[in-house]
């Protein structure tokens, strides 16, 4: 077979939104939530993260207007100790490698001292599943592995 670059091509670049989460749009949420997640977030997470001043949740669009990309995260306070716990960060599969994870993960970590600025952040973590390729992005922003938690995905394949 033969493979070939034609030389001098313009590529488009990508344009990547971030924007809030509102009552307007949160039903896009959902949605992607759906797609994304083989869990089922109920109502109660979905109005805690619209209106919970412990919630910082954050929306990637594509071009503009098509939802592609979101991340939830919650401040826990346990034994005087302060952490962002991030709950969902996902990406429809078709706009990986597009930078949108990357995005999302940065506005996470640059934004957690100044929307919670009367908290001290000690750490930020998540769970995921044994197995999955997201381990590999997270260990490239600085995560490390911690205790494994057993039980904790059952009966959810890796995707």
């Amino acid at each position: 077979f033969f493979l070939g670059i034609e030389m001098g091509r313009q590529v488009k670049p990508v344009r990547i939104d971030l924007g809030d989460l509102t009552d307007k749009n949160v039903g896009q949420l959902k949605m992607l939530n759906k797609t994304l997640f083989p869990v089922s977030y109920k109502e109660p997470f979905y109005k805690a993260v619209l209106s919970n001043p412990d919630y910082l949740s954050q929306l990637a669009f594509y071009s503009g207007d098509t939802l592609v990309g979101a991340v939830c995260c919650r401040i826990e306070k346990k034994d005087g100790k302060v952490s962002l716990y991030i709950m969902t960060l996902g990406v429809l599969a078709v706009y990986r490698g597009l930078g949108i994870g990357k995005k999302l993960l940065e506005y996470v970590i640059s934004s957690v001292n100044d929307k919670f600025k009367n908290d001290k952040v000690e750490e930020i973590y998540l769970h995921v599943q044994e197995g999955n390729d997201a381990i590999k992005f997270y260990t490239s922003f600085g995560f490390e592995e911690g205790e494994k938690v057993p039980d904790y995905y059952i009966n959810i394949e890796p995707t």
